[in-house]
């Protein structure tokens, strides 16, 4: 479901939390859903980063 660019960003923005991790997850498969998208990549992570928990 995500690709390694992804779980590279993830990592970055969460620095290991997983709270963090558990909820930009979560995010990203709800974006991801709602646009039709079955891989989440890391530009999907950036955006949901910068749009929804910025």
């Amino acid at each position: 479901m995500f690709s390694d660019g992804a779980i590279d960003e993830i990592h970055r923005f969460s620095g290991g939390a997983a709270r963090l991790i558990n909820k930009l997850c979560t995010h990203c498969l709800l974006y991801g859903v709602q646009n039709g998208h079955r891989i989440i990549d890391d530009h999907m992570v950036k955006r949901v980063v910068e749009g929804e928990l910025s």
